[in-house]
Order: C-alpha cells, then structure tokens, then sequence
C-alpha cells in the first residue's frame, strides 16, 4: 500500500487504467443509445489514454534541478499526450480531467489523501470548464462524484481516499439514468462515465494492491422509444455578436454565465496568459445591447462584430490574401477525401486526435483556418485543437458541421475577397440550410421513435434521429429522399458509401427524377464506412 501517490506509481496508474480500458472497450462502445455502427466512446477513451501513456513512455526520466517534482512531471506528461490524442468529446473531457489533477499537484511536494481529493476537485472544475452547457448524468456528474466523496473522507490516507473517490464514482454512474432521461430510456449508465470508473479503480489498485471488486453495469433490456438529441445551436436568436475582450478569469467566467442565459453557440476561448489576457467571445442572442454591456462589465471588449442572420450579404471589405486563409475538413471515405481536397481542403482521416488536428491547422502554413469536423462528436476536438492553434498564432474558427454533406455545402461559398471572420458565418449559414440524413443497417435490437428494429434493419437517420425503419435498402433510400423533399429543397447530394450496393445511388437519383423533376440531383462515390448513404438537401 502506498502512502503518496510519486512518479511509478502515476506511469502504473496510465499503464493499468489502459488495460482496463481496453478489456472493456468493447462494453463501453456498447453503451450506446443509437442503434446506429458508430458508438464508440470505449474506443475514444481508449485512444486518448494510450496517447497519454506513449507520453510518458518517450520521456527520458529526467528533470532539471529547478523543474517540477518528478510526480507533476509525470501527471503533466500524462495530460498533455491524452490532450493531444484526445478523441471525441469522452476523450476531450478525460484530458481535461487529467488537466486539472496535474496543476492541482504542480507545487505539491508530495500527493496524500487530501492532495488527491483537492486534484480530483480542480480536474471535475477543468471538466466542466471545458463544456458550454454540461450536462448532468454524463461523464461531469461521475467525476463530480468523485471529487465529493473524496472531500468528505477528509483524511491524509492516500488508500483511503482513492477507495472513497473510486466508490462515489460508482455510485454516481448507476444513478445517471436517474439525470438523463435518455440512458433510462435506453436501459443503460453513461458510457464515459463508466470508462472514468475503470480508470479510478486502476487508481485504487495502483495505491493498495487490490482490484475493487464491481458488478459490470446491467444488460441492456429491450427498451422505449430513445429520443436523444445531439446537440446544436438554436434558430431560435436573430443576432451573432463576437468581439475580443481583455479580462481576467473570474471576470470571464462570470461573463460566460451571462452570456449562456441570453443565447446558445456560446464560445469563449482564452489565450492562456496569467492574470488579464485576451479572450474571443461568440454567442447567438436577441438581444445585442445586453451581451455587449454584458462584456464590457467583464472588461475591454474591442473588435466587436454584429451579424443579423436574415441579412444579406454585407459590402465586400478589402481582398484578403488567399494564402493566407485554408481549411481543414475531417473525412472518413477515400472519395469524399478528394472532394475536400478538390475544393483546396486539407483533410484529416475520420475521428482524429486533437494533436492530429492542430498538426493539420499548422501544416496549412496559413494564418486563418476554418475547421470542419463533419461529425457532432469531432467537434469537442475540433474545439480544443482551435484553442491549441491559437495558442500558437493561428485564428482557428470551427464551423459545426455535423455531416460531410454540410460541409461540401459550407465549401461552396467560400470566398477570399470576403472578411474571414464573414466567410466564417457564410460558410455557417450555407452548412446551416443543408438537411442531412444517413442510412445504415441497426446493429442491436431497440425501440426508436420510429418503432422496434432488429439487427440488420435499415435505418433512416434525419439530422441525427431515426426516422425510418424498413428491410430493403434500395427503398428506404428513396422514402427518406421523398421525406427530406416534402420539407423542400432544390438540390440533392448523394454519397454512396464503400458497401453500397452497385446502382444503388442510381436508383435513387431515378427516382427523384420521376417523384421530383424540378429538384437537382448529385452523386458522387463517397467511400464512408457504416453508411451505404449519405443525403443532403439544400
């Protein structure tokens, strides 16, 4: 049993929450409430960890005689390699996590009981400083949890403590279908919560010597309708108002609360500095004069921009240098990647690492670059690669494209001669007014809002909800194009995936040439895996 928590054991703690992660990788991608093939948190996490441990494994051991102490050196290390690897928003929040339990013990000569409990209080403060609009019964709530039980055990036993956090963890994940009516809904605990389970009781047998003993979360029983929704901005604000603003901490975060009650699409991203620095502040409101007062409360808000959405496009300010500008796309497919890259895109293979991300936004050579990551969660990274970027002298702006449909809409509108900052809200209106929809086969038996479905049923995804159910592809392709045109719409784009049918895209161009003559129609082999489709309308 130890009784301080040094370097070895942190190196034993990344190396044995790995094993653990990977052991259960396949469960946690389980915990899923789409029946749809790309639940894959399990794997997010497994990925964000290992970069962690590659972290540690590459430094030399050594440290200057003024540097840190070797266990910070440690956690740091293991922080910044899960911030680099760091996939999805699991994996986003897990390096946060991480984050905040390596400053917390920076200056710590050494980590007991109560140094623990103060680490996991900063990393659940890091966590939820990372998410516009936490959510409880997810991942925040666990760690929270932790944080709590860790506090109340009040003592300088490392064991203890570590046991402490470890249970209130568990006890917080079988509570979070209770918070979250979508997991009760789907009959199971929150996947990310449950892999920062794994990796407490990693914790626990690193500091004792034993493995806690805990039943695996229950079997999934056939369940309700699941009417999860993924997340996105609101129509419902007219205005979008930015502006930098130099404040410090505790003034901003005051301001981001403001703000948060006034609107949605909120963004407020720092240039890491001491004390007053500069941060970027977004957000869609009604009403313009109270955000704006709201910043200069905060401090010196200056460059402030105001864009009412109905408006057309504003005058055309001074030509900005092409070169300057670039964009990074996310893909997943060999022939949407040449789209993207016909379009003058870089693109990065699907569900990439922060660091993957922020290598790509460096290559460009470019001082402005619009990201878009085309998936709801690659957009937490996407978020977190802008503010490394920016940390590193580029303006990185995310549009939040939720499907590559969206983005080759976004694409089309770029132009140079615009400000960036207004091809940034052009390119977002343009992925904005693009409806999208995925086909694919169910992979486990579940009760949609569409009805019941079985494994190998073909499923019709409109923005993100299942929407229909049928057994032949062919024609669920055509009923979930005839769905997405009664809304209307005067252009469809086709991606056929790589097991689409031959014809497939076809067939479904032919029938909208007869049930819709006037609608235009492109195709284009798209290569993505799971999908055999993807449809967008504009």
């Amino acid at each position: 049993m130890l009784d301080t928590l040094d370097a070895a054991a942190v190196r034993r703690w990344c190396a044995g929450g790995l094993v653990a992660l990977k052991r259960h990788q396949g469960e946690i991608d389980d915990l899923n409430v789409y029946p749809v093939p790309d639940g894959d948190t399990g794997t997010n996490m497994v990925l964000t960890l290992t970069s962690a441990q590659q972290a540690l494994a590459m430094d030399l051991g050594t440290l200057p005689e003024d540097g840190p102490t070797a266990h910070a050196h440690a956690l740091r290390l293991m922080a910044r390699g899960a911030l680099l690897g760091a996939r999805g928003n699991s994996g986003v929040i897990l390096s946060q996590i991480l984050r905040g339990f390596a400053d917390a013990v920076a200056a710590v000569p050494v980590v007991r009981g109560r140094e623990l409990a103060a680490a996991l209080r900063d990393g659940t403060a890091a966590a939820y400083a990372a998410v516009a609009r936490p959510v409880e019964g997810t991942l925040l709530s666990v760690v929270a949890a932790a944080a709590h039980a860790a506090e109340r055990a009040d003592s300088d036993d490392l064991c203890a403590v570590a046991r402490a956090a470890a249970g209130g963890a568990a006890h917080a994940l079988a509570r979070t279908p209770e918070q979250l009516p979508a997991l009760a809904r789907a009959g199971v605990v929150d996947a990310g919560g449950r892999g920062l389970c794994l990796l407490l009781d990693a914790l626990v047998e690193v500091v004792t010597g034993e493995r806690p003993q805990r039943p695996a979360p229950a079997p999934r029983p056939v369940r309700p309708p699941a009417t999860a929704v993924r997340e996105t901005g609101s129509e419902d604000y007219a205005y979008e108002v930015q502006f930098l603003l130099d404040a410090g901490p505790e003034a901003v975060a005051r301001l981001r609360a403001e703000l948060a009650a006034l609107g949605d699409s909120l963004v407020v991203v720092g240039d890491g500095s001491a004390g007053t620095g500069t941060w970027n502040v977004h957000v869609h409101v009604n009403d313009v004069g109270a955000a704006i007062e709201a910043g200069v409360v905060a401090g010196r808000p200056h460059r402030i921009s105001v864009t009412r959405f109905a408006d057309q496009a504003a005058p055309v300010p001074p030509a900005v240098a092409a070169e300057g500008r670039a964009a990074v796309v996310v893909a997943a497919g060999a022939g949407i990647a040449g789209l993207f890259a016909g379009e003058g895109a870089t693109v990065v293979p699907g569900n990439p690492s922060i660091g993957e991300l922020v290598d790509a936004i460096r290559a460009t050579g470019a001082a402005r670059v619009v990201v878009l990551p085309n998936d709801p969660d690659t957009q937490a990274v996407a978020s977190a690669a802008a503010r490394e970027a920016h940390g590193l002298g580029v303006k990185v702006s995310v549009v939040p494209t939720r499907s590559p449909v969206q983005a080759l809409a976004a694409l089309a509108v770029r132009d140079p001669a615009r400000r960036f900052e207004d091809d940034v809200i052009a390119m977002a209106e343009a992925a904005g007014a693009c409806r999208y929809a995925e086909v694919c086969y169910a992979r486990r038996e579940a009760l949609t809002v569409a009805g019941p479905c079985r494994p190998g049923d073909v499923l019709a995804l409109v923005e993100g909800e299942v929407h229909l159910i049928g057994s032949d592809l062919t024609d669920t392709c055509a009923a979930v194009v005839d769905r997405m045109l009664g809304g209307g719409g005067e252009l469809v784009t086709l991606l056929w995936g790589a097991d689409a049918p031959d014809g497939l895209a076809d067939a479904v161009r032919a029938h909208v040439g007869r049930r819709w003559p006037f609608v235009e129609v492109q195709a284009y082999p798209g290569g993505q895996p799971h999908y055999p489709l993807l449809v967008g309308v504009e």
